[in-house]
């Protein structure tokens, strides 16, 4: 894969994340059948959807969301994407929906956990168990996160996916764990394959822990290093592995974690972006000892390596940056140790 030297839009960047490659195509023709995106109103879902359709353009790509944010359902729509429009909570929808052999599920509720937390154990534990009962003849690929896991050392290369889903307090960690509960429950009550895909954290122009940093440095203000180290990947690079673990299903469900190879400290990353954005970042807290960190050697062993390095994400960011271009405004509030969001 050639990369580009910088992004002059939001059109070539999406244009760029959703390009498919060979390994991909080779992939989704071992996962035959139609694929809907349960939940594909959020960040990544409009490109990973788009990414399916241009993998796979002779397939019924389906899109479900309540489509409340302005635009999405025609840009999936000029995209080949078949627009669903259903809200998730409600079981009579889950059932109406078009049963396609292959399942990637994005749905669920992260920020405002603590201000409704009754709304965000519906949508991280109720809706799953919805979802894996009426897909139950389906695969299924479920979006989790690596907020499941413990803290671990900052050096010990991130939790395996054989440590078990403990997360430190917080109604979302501990729902998320519930999520992966139910897709478990009912992949072992029907023989439903699947992949519960732990992400820690993706990074486009517009959003992500590189984006957060990198305008804190921009603008001058402080960086908290609380959380003082972290994971990243490319969310093409994520939107393929999801794709791809449709055809690297297991029956039972099995953990998978995603995210880049590197533990990268939050100091190290805050002077790269000083150095090509000319300014001297600000600091404020001490690094723990401990994060929420991933190892993803099982991905790279599967899938080999992300095909965007480390670095080339903070050139294009730094860039993006300094171009005041396109932001979403949804912080990833990747500093919080306390669960509370």
């Amino acid at each position: 894969m050639t990369l580009p030297t910088r992004f002059d839009s939001v059109e070539a960047v999406e244009d760029f994340m959703t390009a498919p490659s060979a390994a991909l195509v080779a992939d989704l023709a071992r996962a035959p059948g139609d694929i809907i995106v349960l939940g594909v109103g959020g960040k990544m879902g409009p490109t990973l959807a788009r990414l399916a359709k241009r993998a796979a353009p002779e397939r019924r790509v389906m899109g479900v969301a309540r489509f409340s944010e302005p635009g999405v359902r025609e840009a999936l729509e000029t995209a080949g994407v078949e627009p669903v429009a259903a809200d998730l909570l409600d079981r009579a929808a889950i059932e109406a929906l078009p049963k396609a052999a292959n399942v990637v599920f994005m749905a669920g509720r992260k920020f405002g956990a603590t201000g409704d937390v009754p709304l965000t154990w519906a949508m991280n534990v109720q809706v799953p168990a919805m979802v894996a009962e009426a897909f139950r003849e389906s695969r299924i690929v479920a979006f989790s996160t690596g907020c499941v896991y413990p803290f671990v050392p900052v050096d010990s290369g991130g939790a395996s996916e054989e440590v078990a889903p403990v997360p430190p307090p917080g109604d979302y960690a501990t729902s998320c764990v519930g999520r992966e509960r139910m897709f478990e429950y009912f992949s072992n009550r029907h023989g439903t394959p699947g992949r519960l895909f732990r992400l820690n954290y993706a990074i486009d122009m517009r959003y992500g822990v590189l984006h957060d940093i990198g305008r804190k440095v921009r603008d001058d203000e402080p960086i908290d290093l609380s959380m003082g180290h972290v994971n990243v990947i490319w969310q093409g690079d994520a939107n393929e592995v999801a794709l791809r673990c449709l055809a690297h299903a297991t029956t039972p469900t099995t953990p998978i974690n995603v995210t880049g190879p590197e533990t990268i400290e939050v100091r190290w990353l805050a002077g790269e972006f000083g150095k090509l954005l000319g300014r001297h970042p600000k600091f404020t807290g001490t690094p723990g000892a401990t994060g929420w960190l991933n190892d993803s050697r099982r991905m790279v062993t599967e899938f080999g390596p992300p095909a965007v390095p480390l670095a080339r994400m903070i050139e294009w960011t730094a860039d993006w940056l300094s171009r005041d271009m396109a932001t979403l405004n949804k912080p990833t509030h990747y500093e919080v140790r306390d669960g509370k969001y």
